[in-house]
């Protein structure tokens, strides 16, 4: 057993015989005894062994003991940000199926409807008078049209192997590491052990499989391509290249005009090597290597006059000429400068020993507290594999899909789900990985620009809750769901919060236009609220719900998201431009602007409303809980400074439940982390790491660890890796907060190391024990005041810390003032009850190392 679960069950122990004599002395008293015990205990052990005297160092693997069969949730993801790959691990007949970032249907395209503008003052009359049917049949008339409502993420194909021979096998095992971005199967047939490796090339834009056995000239297949796409051609190449070229689809009226070109050249160590016009066999071999290029004429979403040919054969001829183990070798330590980056420990057990299937099938009724660590690094792992600097950003399936014509598109949902996807970017050390989404909000700035002036008369640029590869802005599928057009002031805050991460004043002032921009166009959107004299966004909605007092009917004025992403957009802009010296008379316009927004509102049944009017429903149990954007991502919502509102929100995720979609239950554990209930916050990574089917009312979990919906969407893997770091740490309210929701079951030991907060501040190592922080190390990279809050008192060198006081005069750790709520005559509003915390400020240089550990005096 190792010393620090040891001192863990000792402390439980030493607090049940403390408590014996409870009637005796004060509590008081019996509590200083017990930590003198504990502490007297405690200090025999040298610190450094805290975290086990030998650590058992697992490797992160998804494993199981039989093939994927013909379900695609059951195939193994790999990518590196242009390409990727689902390799099924099939015996007798593996499945690789292909998809590039690029290849999508339709072409440059706009979706813009300006005959919008002649109805919008008649579209706000209607809403600001309750006529919401009315309202939701002319948008629907006048702002849709026939214009695309966006394009689709397409598959290239599939690559099938075929080996003849091979339908009974034993010793079947096939995994996913993910420390090293590799897929493994192996099986053993008579005497012979044969193993396939796989992997999406960082460095290299090839996927490439190796294939050996344990005997020389075993290896024998047939290699074949399938595709859905209707405009493709199969064909091996007088360079015995087996190639396919095609285009994708059209859609909605636009011309599928992305021509794609898939080439495979296979590396034979011996054997014989024949081929027919559309397949490719080897005999005999006793080794395989398999080079896969995909590459289309997709240059940027304005032009797409590449030469996918040149592109696809330029990659493999690049990669064909290195050996298996020197691709290898470079793909490694690519991936790994990323994934390395953050190690998490919450202790294990013998469920480890189990396959990732087994694993998934019991969590919500065992400990297995390393599944929650895998699931976590998992996350990871996805992110740097669909996400990559000069690539596409992740879609709502990341770069994997399967489907010609896929839920939802696969494309960009802008109302929660894209922007989810990069949760885990800034804080899990994956900052790179931002720059594609950060690319596209750009680009979206761009095109949305002529949407907000042709749809609205507008300055500034919007864009609503959809978009795709074309970087389309207007509203898409129908008024109910599409009139929402807080996308770009929304997906504007990454750009914000990158900043606050690194403080590169250079970058700030590289996107100030796309943020005064976002700013400009509420400034010309918002309008005078006739009844309650507020400035509202009109028309919108709070998205894809809908209150019963509206006939069901979505669209309405001032909705407290709404009001929430202007108020962060405009205080953003005002931040952005003092900081960079800029614009007085735009800043003063917004403030004054700002304190007209409508405050939020506690409503009758004491939640937070989520309309201006008191018409929620506690029987309402809708995946999206928009209006705690307030709570989370943002910081407008907190326990120690809007103390009242923090309560109602927490009623509202109360009333709204626990189980629901597999994303939804994801942005609920970002919630209750904010909410310090680590317990509760648990108890949804439980629901959502169940297999899909389990939960009557909602989603889940596939046994290869894809987020369940259903179907599959990545957020919901994205948005738990989230929710988990947040659970661990936080520095969005005024201060860098250490364990702020650490539930029941890690209570007794762990570790993280390499998390990232604002400011710069890079948590090294925090390690607990019995839920208090034994040893913390940041490193601040720009300098700055270090707001710490932390379960115990912390020293510092063998010194006191200093108790913080006052505002945090740290510029990236500001907060701005939330006017008191508006409460119903009819609320019962109960202020929380917060755990006791120590609040500390220690002054910090540039790239200098903080170490603070336990002050064992002031446990008392």
């Amino acid at each position: 057993m190792v010393i620090s679960s040891l001192v863990a069950r000792l402390y439980v122990l030493i607090l049940s015989i403390g408590m014996m004599n409870i009637n005796h002395r004060t509590k008081q008293t019996n509590k200083m005894r017990i930590n003198i015990l504990f502490w007297i205990f405690l200090s025999a052990i040298p610190l450094a062994s805290l975290k086990a005297q030998k650590q058992y160092t697992s490797k992160l693997k998804l494993w199981y003991d039989q093939p994927s069969g013909a379900i695609w949730e059951n195939a193994l993801p790999i990518g590196n940000g242009m390409l990727g790959a689902m390799v099924y691990g099939n015996v007798d007949q593996e499945i690789i199926k292909l998809n590039e970032h690029t290849l999508w249907s339709g072409s440059p395209n706009r979706n813009d409807v300006p005959e919008t503008l002649d109805s919008l003052n008649q579209i706000r009359r209607l809403i600001f008078d309750n006529k919401h049917k009315e309202a939701e049949s002319l948008s629907n008339k006048v702002m849709f049209g026939k214009k695309s409502s966006g394009q689709m993420f397409q598959p290239a194909g599939n690559l099938n192997l075929k080996f003849p021979g091979h339908e009974t096998y034993k010793n079947y095992y096939r995994e996913l590491d993910i420390e090293k971005a590799i897929t493994k199967t192996s099986y053993t047939i008579g005497d012979v052990t044969y193993t396939r490796e796989a992997f999406a090339a960082f460095g290299d834009r090839v996927v490439v499989m190796h294939l050996t056995a344990n005997k020389p000239s075993q290896i024998s297949f047939t290699a074949s391509y399938t595709t859905l796409h209707k405009r493709a051609t199969i064909k091996v190449s007088s360079a015995k290249d087996l190639t396919m070229q095609g285009a994708t689809s059209d859609h909605e009226g636009v011309k599928g005009l992305v021509k794609y070109e898939v080439i495979s050249r296979f590396k034979s160590d011996g054997g014989i090597v024949t081929s027919t016009d559309s397949t490719i066999s080897i005999k005999g071999a006793n080794a395989v290597t398999i080079y896969i290029s995909i590459a289309t004429n997709f240059n940027n979403y304005k032009d797409i006059s590449g030469d996918e040919h040149k592109k696809a054969l330029g990659y493999l001829d690049k990669a064909y000429s290195k050996s298996f183990s020197a691709i290898l070798n470079a793909h490694i330590p690519a991936y790994q400068k990323y994934f390395n980056r953050v190690k998490l420990d919450l202790g294990h057990n013998e469920y480890m020993k189990l396959p990732t299937d087994k694993r998934l099938m019991n969590f919500r009724n065992v400990s297995d507290p390393q599944f929650v660590a895998l699931y976590y690094q998992f996350g990871r792992y996805l992110l740097i594999s669909s996400s990559q600097p000069g690539g596409q950003p992740a879609n709502l399936q990341g770069i994997w899909n399967d489907k010609l014509n896929p839920p939802w598109d696969s494309k960009y949902t802008i109302n929660i789900n894209a922007q989810m996807n990069y949760w885990p970017a800034e804080p899990t050390n994956l900052a790179e990985l931002h720059e594609p989404f950060l690319r596209m909000v750009k680009e979206l700035s761009e095109t949305g620009t002529e949407t907000a002036k042709s749809m609205y008369g507008a300055r500034g640029w919007v864009a609503h809750h959809n978009t795709d590869i074309w970087r389309i802005t207007g509203p898409v599928d129908g008024a109910f769901w599409g009139i929402w057009n807080g996308g770009g002031g929304w997906t504007s805050q990454h750009l914000w919060e990158h900043y606050l991460y690194n403080g590169n004043k250079s970058y700030l002032n590289s996107v100030y236009p796309i943020l005064k921009g976002a700013a400009t166009f509420y400034k010309d959107f918002l309008v005078e609220h006739p009844k309650y004299k507020w400035l509202v966004v009109n028309p919108g909605t709070s998205p894809e719900n809908a209150p019963k007092a509206h006939g069901g009917y979505s669209m309405d004025a001032g909705t407290t998201m709404d009001n929430q992403i202007v108020f962060d957009v405009f205080s953003t802009v005002i931040r952005a431009a003092k900081i960079l010296n800029k614009d007085p008379e735009f800043v003063d316009s917004l403030i004054q602007m700002r304190k007209q927004l409508p405050p939020m509102h506690i409503g009758k049944y004491s939640q937070l409303q989520e309309w201006l009017d008191d018409v929620d429903s506690p029987d309402d149990k809708h995946r999206h809980i928009s209006h705690l954007y307030g709570l989370f991502p943002s910081n407008q919502i907190s326990p120690y400074r809007t103390p009242l509102l923090f309560a109602a929100a927490k009623n509202t995720l109360l009333q709204r439940g626990d189980v629901s979609t597999g994303w939804s239950m994801g942005w609920k554990i970002n919630w209750w982390a904010r909410m310090q209930d680590g317990n509760h916050a648990y108890k949804l990574i439980q629901n959502q790491l169940t297999p899909l089917g389990v939960n009557p009312d909602g989603g889940g979990t596939y046994n290869n660890l894809f987020d369940a919906h259903p179907p599959f969407q990545i957020d919901g893997n994205f948005g738990c890796t989230s929710g988990i770091t947040e659970m661990l740490m936080q520095s969005a309210d005024g201060a860098l907060h250490l364990l702020p929701a650490l539930p029941d079951e890690w209570q007794k030991r762990g570790s993280i190391s390499g998390l990232r907060a604002g400011g710069g501040f890079e948590v090294l190592i925090m390690e607990w024990l019995a839920g208090k922080v034994v040893k913390v190390i940041i490193k601040s990279t720009i300098g700055g005041n270090l707001r710490l809050r932390v379960p115990n008192p912390m020293k510092i060198n063998g010194a006191v810390l200093k108790d913080a006081k006052g505002e945090n005069p740290n510029p990236f750790y500001a907060v701005e003032k939330i006017s008191d709520p508006i409460v119903s005559e009819k609320a019962d509003i109960s202020l929380p009850e917060l755990k006791k915390t120590f609040v500390y400020d220690v002054p910090t240089q540039p790239d200098k190392l903080y170490t603070l550990i336990f002050n064992r005096r002031d446990m008392n």
